[in-house]
């Protein structure tokens, strides 16, 4: 049996349609919520890490402590072969932690925003009948690709939108997991940053176009399979 820990910043953002996944197919679940109690499990305690986003940057450690620690407990998660998959916040956490910088994007992106596959492995990796999909997109930071990692998705407004790192490691800005309830989690706990921006779409918008979800939460399943048969 896989054992899945995952980390949580906010408890508006958790792991949505990610918890489905895992108990369909019978892994075990533990949790570290950063909001509440930071104290990070024994490597050897679990086999799969899932990072999940949150409304703060990686570079505000005066502000959130624990992130230093977070970043830390990251990379030694990769150093040690796990799987790791981060998402939004998530995914900066694991920029970072690799050596990357992490920094505010020139545009937010807030919405059902299509993002394109770099190539036909990209694409496949999440099992993606279209080059450009639509996602849920909500984020106003980017990274720098780490260094050895590849790069599977990009945006007209953020060009590492996801990438692969050894194989195992995966992150993404947008969000395949969201589910009607996440989703709904996230936008009535955000709608200060609603504000005017060329990608920053309105909650009636948002909020009526939830069509998308099923075929995300088919894309994350997709990638999640494909990386856990590495364990």
């Amino acid at each position: 049996m896989i054992r899945v820990h995952y980390l949580q910043h906010v408890p508006f953002e958790g792991l949505g349609y990610i918890a489905d996944w895992i108990a369909k197919n019978n892994y075990s679940l533990s949790e570290t919520r950063l909001y509440d109690n930071p104290e990070f499990p024994a490597l050897e305690s679990f086999d799969m890490l899932v990072i999940m986003g949150g409304p703060m940057g990686t570079y505000e450690e005066d502000r959130y402590p624990w992130l230093k620690d977070e970043k830390a407990f990251v990379r030694r998660a990769v150093d040690a072969g796990k799987v790791v998959v981060g998402i939004c916040l998530g995914s900066q956490l694991i920029a970072n932690a690799l050596g990357a910088k992490v920094y505010p994007n020139k545009e937010k992106e807030i919405g059902w925003l299509p993002i394109i596959f770099t190539d036909d492995f990209a694409q496949n990796l999440f099992g993606s009948e279209e080059t450009s999909p639509i996602v849920f997109q909500w984020h106003g930071d980017t990274f720098d690709l780490p260094e050895g990692a590849r790069l599977l998705a990009s945006s007209e407004a953020c060009v590492n939108q996801a990438f692969l790192y050894k194989g195992k490691v995966l992150g993404i800005q947008f969000h395949f997991e969201v589910t009607q309830k996440s989703f709904t989690d996230m936008l009535d706990n955000g709608l200060d940053e609603l504000k005017e921006g060329r990608y920053i779409q309105s909650e009636t918008f948002i909020r009526t176009n939830t069509q998308y979800i099923p075929l995300t939460n088919r894309m994350i399943k997709t990638a999640l399979n494909k990386l856990t048969k590495t364990i």
